[in-house]
């Protein structure tokens, strides 16, 4: 990467429900990124849909917690083809141009993370931290990674998709994946959103109009009892290589029952990070090579967390439970932890991060395109 500083599009908020968590994160990247080599441009978007230029006099300032997206702020547009060229609206002198030489999109969930972002950056013709629109849209959807895991012998937990006009009572349900403890999920969500447990008829219909209120396509999971929550942080340096962080276990407090999105962001005490997971050599080496053939195997790029559940009555049974291209980069969040456990300052993986966007870039353009 050349010395001179980088300007960089920090993309954040979104029509998604996990629009706080987006703020969250993008507070802490961007103190992460450093002034001397970076000039960030944070850049909302609202729940309406709307991209607003955030500047620091706006709430975007480095001190803040969550990255505000202030009312009447100067509307912004990526132009097609523009190689990283804005359109700002609303000035006083009229339109103006900025230009972007990486943008760091920090979207969870729908219309972030799933591809659509991704497809907009790839006609503007600008570099972007993350993966391309195949492994982002991919990694979103829980239904359409299971089936891609476990055609390539990857080990996941047998699951159901259901739709709003295919549903399925909670006895079939149960029989047909082998035990009355069922987790229920939108197959496109995030940060355990619309996520419940359901070991009842009653609690198996509540489950489902509540996933169904965040997506049109459901799973239904086998609940492994007791399992252990393992992470795993995969990163891709400009060369192509791709590595695994140490582990990390999530033991959820006992009144949260499971990993649940308070438990993430709303709990302080929700649950216990223990970083490095407490493993067996050998067992640890196989959750990170299955992270990385993971990673791969769903066409994943820059960076992604990979989530386990290990089996605790026999910890050779383990399963490949989801995995987060976008992971959250809060404070408290398990990607960045957990390179900083292997000796990776938040700094230093900015710099890989964005050196991988810049480098894939190049090499995109330079495929024949006629």
């Amino acid at each position: 990467m050349s010395q001179s500083r980088k300007r960089i599009g920090l993309l954040f908020g979104g029509r998604s429900a996990e629009h706080e968590v987006s703020r969250l994160s993008a507070a802490n990247i961007l103190r992460a990124l450093d002034p001397d080599r970076y000039e960030v441009v944070p850049i909302g978007i609202g729940r309406d849909g709307r991209w607003v230029l955030c500047d620091g006099g706006n709430g975007a300032g480095r001190g803040a917690r969550s990255l505000d997206i202030p009312d009447g702020a100067p509307q912004v547009a990526l132009l097609p083809g523009g190689r990283g060229e804005m359109l700002v609206l609303g000035g006083t002198g009229g339109p103006e141009t900025l230009r972007l030489d990486v943008v760091f999109p920090v979207l969870h969930g729908p219309n972030g993370e799933d591809g659509t972002i991704q497809g907009l950056l790839e006609l503007a013709n600008i570099p972007y931290v993350g993966s391309g629109v195949l492994g982002s849209a991919a990694g979103m959807d829980k239904d359409v990674a299971k089936r891609l895991m476990r055609e390539s012998g990857l080990p996941v937990v047998p699951f159901l998709t259901l739709t709003s006009s295919r549903r399925i009572d909670y006895r079939n349900a149960a029989d047909m994946l082998g035990t009355p403890d069922l987790f229920v999920k939108p197959a496109n969500m995030g940060s355990s959103v619309g996520v419940s447990r359901a070991g009842s008829a009653a609690e198996f219909d509540r489950s489902l109009d509540g996933a169904f209120r965040y997506d049109g396509k459901v799973l239904v999971e086998r609940s492994v009892a007791g399992a252990r929550e393992i992470e795993c942080s995969v990163l891709e340096h400009a060369s192509g290589e791709v590595v695994a962080s140490p582990l990390g276990e999530i033991v959820p407090a006992a009144d949260h029952g499971f990993y649940s999105y308070d438990a993430k962001y709303v709990d302080a005490d929700g649950a216990l990070l223990r970083i490095p997971a407490d493993l067996a050599s050998d067992l640890a080496r196989r959750i990170q090579d299955l992270a990385i053939e993971t990673f791969q195997v769903l066409n994943c790029e820059g960076m992604a967390r990979v989530d386990f559940f290990v089996d605790p009555t026999q910890e050779r049974n383990l399963y490949v439970n989801e995995v987060n291209t976008l992971p959250g980069f809060t404070a408290i969040s398990m990607y960045p932890k957990l390179w900083e456990a292997g000796g990776l300052s938040q700094d230093d993986l900015m710099d890989i991060l964005i050196r991988h966007a810049i480098a894939r870039h190049g090499r995109r353009n330079a495929l024949a395109f006629v």
